[in-house]
């Protein structure tokens, strides 16, 4: 979860920057049969504990012709720190398909001495300073799901990622990236680097997928993949990343962002409008979809929680009501 673009006084190691060993995985275990079949797949990263945005995408879902399979790729939980929404929240996610994220993780771990602290792993353009609000945000939630032990059962048997697929096509759910639970190479700014892609496509090889979701870095982007030659194929592939479902991805707005991904196009005059151009992948549309969710009762009650003062509210409050510092004219 990325909540600015600072500075050099990142220092590795620390909790918040460590990438615990536990969360790592290779590209080759998607390489498998698929859990998930589907006509159309919403998958829904950062949430973030709004439940005007889960009621919203619940909304969008009724729209469609045949009914979506929704798949939460992690960090429903955040901002969620009362008894009743945090209970809410979760157990509406957990009756559908859902991975669990850095915050999952850390909220079921009971080593709280392991050095992960939020276990955002963020890079070095992230402050010290945003690094230790989120170490306390997770502390605070922390204390909250302690209320709840059979929730925290259930977060600590969630998946770190899934594989479905949609009319032959495989696409891999993950939180982070094809390596970690909180990996960064789906990023922004990993995507716009050329020297980076190489190293992607050949995750594309070795995981034996068409498609990569992802959300962890909390900003949208959309990749189509050169296509390059394996021995026994030719491989391109489509990395998306929905940013964040339960808060604003592009300056001056406050609505969420999911991906939509279905062997039929969005119906025109459906509940849901698409935000930025997208894609395909073979004969799958790929879309990020509006959540234009009740922001007023959102800021309401993360005020209710969060006011003044407290890490969040430091950290995030812009973002909440007037969005990043990003203007969204191009997914990359």
């Amino acid at each position: 979860m990325s909540t600015s673009n600072a500075n050099a006084d990142a220092t590795p190691d620390r909790p918040g920057r460590s990438c615990p060993l536990h969360y790592r995985y290779a590209p080759a275990v998607f390489n498998r049969a698929a859990e998930i079949h589907a006509e159309t797949l919403y998958v829904i990263g950062g949430l973030y504990g709004n439940p005007f945005a889960l009621e919203r995408i619940f909304a969008i879902a009724q729209q469609e012709t045949s009914a979506p399979t929704l798949v939460f790729n992690g960090d429903f939980n955040w901002f969620n720190i009362d008894d009743a929404n945090f209970r809410d929240i979760n157990l509406a996610v957990l009756q559908h398909y859902a991975l669990r994220g850095n915050v999952e993780t850390e909220l079921a771990n009971n080593d709280t001495k392991d050095g992960a602290g939020c276990g955002c792993a963020y890079p070095e353009n992230v402050s010290d300073t945003e690094v230790e609000y989120s170490n306390r945000i997770m502390a605070e939630l922390q204390a909250t799901a302690a209320h709840f032990p059979q929730i925290r059962q259930r977060l600590a048997a969630l998946p770190m990622h899934l594989v479905a697929e949609i009319g032959g096509v495989k696409i891999g759910v993950v939180h982070g990236d094809a390596h970690s639970l909180a990996g960064w190479d789906f990023s922004r700014e990993t995507l716009s680097n050329p020297a980076a892609i190489k190293a992607l496509q050949h995750d594309f090889i070795n995981a034996n997928v068409n498609i990569f979701a992802s959300s962890h870095t909390c900003l949208p982007a959309i990749k189509t993949m050169p296509m390059i030659n394996d021995a026994e194929r030719d491989v391109a592939g489509v990395i998306v990343n929905n940013g964040s479902a339960g808060m604003a991805n592009f300056c001056d707005t406050t609505h969420g962002l999911i991906t939509r991904i279905s062997r039929s196009p969005l119906a025109s005059g459906g509940a849901a409008t698409l935000s930025q151009s997208a894609t395909r992948a073979g004969d799958l549309y790929i879309d990020l979809l509006r959540v234009d969710f009740d922001s007023a009762a959102w800021t309401q009650m993360f005020l209710s929680n969060w006011p003044v003062g407290s890490a969040a509210h430091a950290s995030y409050f812009e973002r909440i009501t007037r969005g990043p510092a990003f203007a969204g004219d191009a997914l990359l």
